[in-house]
This record gives structure tokens, sequence and C-alpha cells, in this order.
């Protein structure tokens, strides 16, 4: 007797969530043999009042103890509720559902893909999802559901944009031409780090700035290609709903219209509100910092606290105008169901949430994933690499434990300390070692499900899957492979180039010292 092995293959096939639940299963597992074996780990971190080391001291948090036992059951619930993607989805789609039901969304996307070129698109499409990581981990949020409108309003599958979009976003996450908050926190540990050697040393913000325009240029491109000649082959095709071709009349003119009227008098007083200096100006902004971008981005700014908010507000303002002009909202109800459009069917979404966040943070508690970058420090502390070699070398590195430790602030925290004198003691400068992590960390960050937003990714994924089965996470992990290898490649190549020619990586900014 013969056995349909595609039978058998879709019978092995585990749907996400149970395959985050044995994720969930096997930390637990690892946590108790770690703590049974002792493993901890010691790593050097500078104290910025003294310029000298500390010794910092992890181990590893047992979830097989009564604390850690107490620790799943206590804060399960609250890890979700405070899980920031799901708050910011929700609030998000909000907005989204009024564009979307009203029309503006179809109108506006059918005049921009209508004519164009699916390779332009695309390259447009990838190009603003680098460039958003000016508004951080909140552009994954805003970014991966219209860019599946975007696709399907243009009768192409939505899922490649939503793949397209979330390799921008990742492997874009280190490519910032304008200064982020995220690189400020950086910097100053950077900075702290160097003080060990050089107390004067100094790091201007601009010092980044030629080689991430490259980068940036150079990422657009090559996302595109791989979307377009890779995995526009690979997904499964999409079928569309007949309907009558849309035609864009005089009442969908006239809410356009109507629509980019009140965006602009709604985007001209936001941005007023994020400029200083001006009367009755800058009421966004955390006046307590220094620098602009810290007031701007700041833990404590409005701007930063309230930027979903603001967001979404003008999605609202954009869909109501449109609804008005083009008489698709004619009364409050119509508006009032509009806004839970987008929230319709989220119930799926929200336990793949739930999970998610779930396994992100019990394997934060365990300490796992900081313990192994804490090795690596100690590893790197005693490297008597030179020039490229070490070069290649912690590129690896970086990319390797991103995979366990997603967060960039918290990798670098334990790192700097011995990475940035190791380099200088190379020749090469601090700057330059802080754009080398920033570039190794973003051609794997798409890989690891335990990066806060993957669960987004993977859930709009699923949303517009067709097929009967379902998609599961290594076939999501999957479709981001050859973005992570062609990122790492050229920007690892890259990086040696710029090295060896010597040319200045930014203003006042170089790859030696």
């Amino acid at each position: 007797m013969k056995i349909n092995k595609n039978k058998l293959k879709e019978k092995v096939v585990l749907h996400p969530i149970m395959t985050i639940i044995m994720f969930i299963a096997v930390t637990i597992l690892l946590s108790g043999l770690f703590s049974l074996l002792g493993i901890q780990a010691n790593y050097n971190k500078v104290n910025p009042n003294t310029l000298s080391y500390t010794n910092e001291y992890i181990k590893v948090n047992n979830l097989f103890s009564p604390s850690g036992i107490k620790y799943i059951f206590s804060t399960t619930v609250s890890n979700f509720v405070s899980f920031v993607p799901l708050s910011s989805l929700i609030i998000i789609l909000i907005g989204l559902g009024v564009m979307e039901k009203s029309g503006f969304l179809k109108t506006i996307f059918t005049l921009l893909t209508k004519n164009a070129k699916k390779n332009t698109v695309t390259f447009f499409l990838v190009f603003i999802s680098i460039m958003s990581s000016i508004i951080g981990d909140l552009s994954y949020i805003i970014l991966i559901p219209i860019s599946a409108l975007l696709f399907s309003y243009g009768k192409r599958n939505p899922k490649i944009g939503i793949i397209a979009t979330f390799a921008a976003l990742t492997c874009g996450s280190g490519l910032s031409i304008l200064f982020t908050s995220i690189d400020s926190s950086l910097l100053t540990t950077t900075l702290t780090s160097s003080w060990i050697l050089d107390s004067a040393y100094n790091i201007r913000i601009r010092a980044f700035l030629f080689i991430m325009i490259f980068a940036v240029i150079l990422l657009s491109f090559i996302i595109t290609y791989i979307t377009e000649k890779i995995i526009a082959e690979k997904v499964e095709s999409y079928e569309f709903e007949e309907d009558d071709e849309f035609k864009i009349g005089k009442k969908e003119k006239k809410g356009l219209a109507l629509s980019i009227i009140a965006g602009s008098i709604y985007l001209l007083i936001f941005i007023y509100n994020i400029i200083p200096g001006l009367p009755f100006s800058g009421n966004l902004l955390d006046k307590t910092q220094n620098l602009y971008i810290d007031k701007l981005f700041s833990y404590d700014s409005f701007f930063s606290n309230g930027f979903v908010f603001i967001v979404t507000l003008l999605f609202v303002v954009l869909g109501f105008f449109y609804g008005i002009g083009a008489k698709t909202i004619k009364n409050n109800e119509d508006l009032c169901e509009d806004l839970g459009h987008s929230l319709d069917g989220v119930g799926s979404i929200l336990v793949l949430i739930f999970f998610g966040s779930t396994l992100i943070s019990i394997f934060r508690y365990t300490n796992i994933g900081e313990i192994i970058v804490a090795l690596f420090a100690n590893f790197i502390g005693k490297l008597s690499f030179m020039g490229v070699p070490l070069i290649i070398l912690l590129f690896v590195i970086f990319a390797l434990i991103t995979i366990l430790v997603p967060t960039s602030v918290t990798k670098w925290s334990i790192l700097a300390g011995s990475v940035v004198p190791i380099c200088m003691t190379a020749g090469i400068s601090p700057e330059f070692t802080q754009v080398l992590f920033r570039f190794a960390e973003s051609s794997t960050t798409g890989l690891t499900p335990l990066f806060a937003y993957f669960v987004i990714y993977l859930a709009y994924l699923q949303k517009y899957n067709q097929s009967e089965q379902s998609i599961n996470l290594f076939k999501s992990i999957k479709y981001q492979v050859p973005y992570s290898i062609f990122t790492f490649i050229s920007l690892l190549v890259l990086l040696v180039l710029w090295y060896l020619t010597g040319l200045p990586i930014g203003i006042h900014g170089s790859s030696i010292i």
C-alpha cells in the first residue's frame, strides 16, 4: 500500500501557536537545566562617573522553581495586556478601518498602482519602510497592514507586500539617515566605553551619515530585487474576488481633494507642535532634554507617548473627509461602523499575540539570552585580531546573538564595554564599531520569533493566507532567509570596503583612529 507523501506532510505541519507553545516548554526546561548546572556569566561595564570597569553578574532564573512558577502564573496576563504591539495595533486598526471602509485607501492606492510598474511600487514601499526607522518599532504596526492593502488594491498578492515590508523594516532597522532615539541610547554607551582609553573622545550625531545614505539606497535595490525575483515566485497564488473595474469618478476625486486638504491642515498643526522656539510651538516635545532627537523621542515626550494616537487620528481625518466628499459616509452610524471595520476577525491575531508575548516575556525572565551575549562579550575581550578579520568576526557574532536577544540597547549595554576598547586598540573607531553593530544585528532581526513585532508579521501572513494549511512559524521565517543572507553579505562587504578605503563614514566620522 502506497503512502501519500503530501498527506503525510500535511499531518505534521504545526500551527504557529503550537510551535510557540513548544518553544515556551523548551525555554522552561532549559531554564531548569541551566540553573541546575549553575550556568552564569560576568561582563565588564564602564562606569561613566569613575571611567573604570564594574563587574556585572547574570544568572539563570529558573522557571521550575517556586518563584519561576509564580512568575508564569502571576504575570502572563499583565505581560499580554502591556505588550506594546497589542495596544498599538488595536488603536491603529481603528484609523485604518475608516480609511479602508470609506474607500480612501482603494482610491489612493489605485491611483498609485494603476499605471506604475510592479518593481517601482515595490521599491518605493521598501524605501519608505527602511526610512521609517525614524519612528522606531511603531513602523511595523503601521506599514505591515498598509502594505497588504497596497498590494491587494494593486491586484497583487498581499502576502508579497507583507513579506517585503517586514524584510525592509528589519533589515533596515539599523540604517538610520536621521539620528533616532535608539541611536542616541547606543551612542551614549559607545562614548562611555571609549572613555576607558580616551576620556576626551567625542562622536557627533552626523558621524554616520554618509555610510547610512549609501546603505539605505543599496538595501532598497537589493530587497526589491529579492522580492520580485525570488519571493513573488515562491508565494502561493492569490485569488481576488470578481468585481467591476474600479473607476475614479467625480465623487472619488472630490473626496480625495477634501481628505488631502484636511490631512494637510492636521499635519501642519502637528509639525508646528514639534518645532521648538516658535510662539506656542513645541508642545509635543520633552523640554527637559538637550538634543532635539531626545526632546522628540524621549520616553517622557508627548510625541513619543502619543504617536500611535496621532497617526490614528490622521487616518480617521483622511478617511472621514474622503467619505464626506465621496458620499460613502452619510451619517454618524456609517462613521462608527467604519471605526470597527478593521477589527472584524481580529480574534485569531489576538490569540497569536497572546502566545507570542508569553514566549518573549518568559525567555527574557530566564536571562538565557543575556548570559550568551555576556559569554560572547568575554570571548571578544580576549581577541587579538586586527583589521578586516576582526570586523568579519564581530559582524558574525553580532548577527548570531541577535537571534536570541533582538533588543539593540540590551545587547550593546553588555557588549560595548569589551567591544569598543578592543576595536580602538585595533585602530577601529568607536563610531565605526557602532555602525558595525547596527548593520550586523539588522541582518538577522527578521529571523527570530523573540522579536516583539515578528508576531504581527506572522499574524498578517495568516490573515491573508488562502491555503488550507496554516502558515507555520518556520515557513514565515523561510520567507525572510533570502533577505537576511543578502543583507548580511552586502552590508559586511560594504563595511570592509569602507574600512579599507578609509573614506569618512559621516560628518566628522571616520572608520579608523
